[in-house]
């Protein structure tokens, strides 16, 4: 480590984020060995000059340890010349067009509780993305080539294949914290059987993921020595850890956000791997549990509603000018995100290793090569250099590998403008579940990204 600081200018596609922008500000000014410019590009420009009035203000906190110039442009390549990191979080389209999708599902019997990723909300946002990502591929090839290309939207493998696709030569890897959790799980459970005063570290509990993001399996998990997935097992035994919930049990937690762990520990049960993403996100690959609210409840999965998402997407610009009006105080500490450390691993600060969603080189043996996937990396100075996990099982692969076909088909379709490829990819959903009539009504009523004519 020097003792001076590394200069940067990093382009933030979504610089008028309302989540991950503040996150990366916050990490940021914790990090004293880096400093620098970040460009805020964003289609809402309002939002963007709101966040450079923001980001700039939080240099003048308590606890800040760099120097950081935050700026917004009207212009995506205004952010993007000559940049040294892209980092790409974005809302692909309005709300309105999420709540749509998500209606006209429920209307045909498919219940989502998230609608990001795939199932009919999911595809289609992801031919959205596609179309946006394939424009922000070819600029970022012309404006910063060179530069570290790194997203966080969802769907996450959708977004990154299409900037692989588009752009082979970029240097591009996706972040998500979702596998977070399952060590975090681990480690609790470490704790429990292993008489520890308190749970390890995530740093310490050690995971060989494989697959695709949001569908992330654990086939090894071990810490100090310890098979944590031993441990799991003999935990999933004990009484009441596996039982049906009822609608007023998990209303009554009065949270969005409850994962009582029944799904990734039922797969685990019956698979032998553990599936790493939240049960809300897990149960958008498989058939049968969206079919009714009632069949979510029994899981003790509770859906997301769009008045939630509204609420806090309209709170967001509030939060930031209490900031910058003193009604709110920010404490000024590292959030628990990884992205500070990809960088500073990326410039040759330190070797980290992490799950990130990078195309298949082989590190997935029974995946398409190029497609996606998420798997543990190591980060050193200008590689990320995807570790070999292994073929996925057999009865996991079967569960994975339509998911892979359909999402290759999505951006395929995205490119070329193919209404039939789309909607060969919808149909063959797992959890589309529909007569392929009604399955194309459905498709049709949801509507494509694209003028059909």
């Amino acid at each position: 480590m020097t003792n001076t600081a590394v200069e940067l200018k990093i382009a933030y596609i979504g610089g008028g984020s309302r989540g991950w922008a503040h996150v990366l500000m916050g990490d940021l000014a914790t990090c004293p060995d880096l400093s620098g410019q970040v460009l805020l590009y964003d289609i809402d420009y309002a939002s963007a000059q709101l966040n450079e009035a923001l980001g700039n203000w939080l240099q003048t906190q308590p606890g800040v340890r760099s120097y950081w110039r935050y700026q917004a442009v009207e212009r995506l390549e205004q952010a993007l010349a000559g940049a040294d990191f892209v980092f790409i979080s974005i809302q692909p389209g309005p709300l309105e067009m999420m709540a749509h999708e998500i209606a006209v599902a429920e209307k045909y019997g498919l219940f989502f509780p998230v609608g990001d990723t795939t199932g009919a909300p999911g595809l289609m946002r992801g031919l959205r993305s596609a179309i946006a990502y394939a424009g922000f591929a070819q600029a970022i090839a012309e404006h910063c080539p060179t530069a570290w290309v790194v997203n966080y939207s969802n769907p996450m493998t959708i977004c990154t294949r299409t900037l692989t696709r588009v752009a082979p030569g970029l240097k591009v890897f996706g972040c998500c914290h979702e596998v977070f959790g399952a060590q975090g799980i681990l480690a609790e459970l470490a704790k429990q059987y292993l008489g520890l005063d308190q749970a390890p570290a995530r740093d310490e509990v050690y995971v060989n993921v494989s697959g695709i993001n949001h569908f992330t399996w654990i086939d090894r998990a071990t810490y100090a020595g310890h098979d944590l997935l031993a441990m799991l097992r003999e935990h999933i035994r004990q009484p009441g850890v596996l039982r049906p919930y009822t609608q007023a049990e998990v209303e009554a937690q009065h949270n969005w956000f409850f994962d009582p762990r029944q799904v990734k520990f039922e797969l685990f049960r019956r698979y032998g791997s553990l599936a790493a993403a939240g049960d809300r996100h897990l149960v958008e690959f498989m058939p049968g549990f969206t079919r009714s609210p009632e069949e979510l409840f029994r899981w003790g999965i509770i859906r997301t509603p769009m008045s939630y998402r509204f609420a806090r997407w309209q709170q967001g610009p509030q939060i930031a000018r209490d900031y910058l009006e003193g009604r709110r105080r920010w404490e000024v500490r590292p959030s628990g995100e990884e992205m500070v450390r990809q960088l500073r691993a990326l410039l040759g600060f330190e070797d980290l290793i992490t799950n990130v969603n990078t195309a298949n080189a082989g590190q997935v043996a029974n995946l398409p090569l190029a497609a996606v996937v998420e798997t543990n990396a190591r980060f050193s100075r200008d590689l990320v250099q995807p570790l070999a996990a292994g073929a996925l099982p057999p009865g996991v692969h079967a569960l994975v590998a339509r998911h892979v076909a359909d999402q290759e088909m999505i951006v395929q379709a995205a490119l070329e403008r193919d209404a039939e490829l789309a909607f060969q990819a919808f149909f063959n959903d797992p959890t589309t579940n529909l007569p392929i009539d009604r399955a194309w009504a459905l498709f049709q009523e949801i509507g494509l990204p694209w003028d059909p004519a």
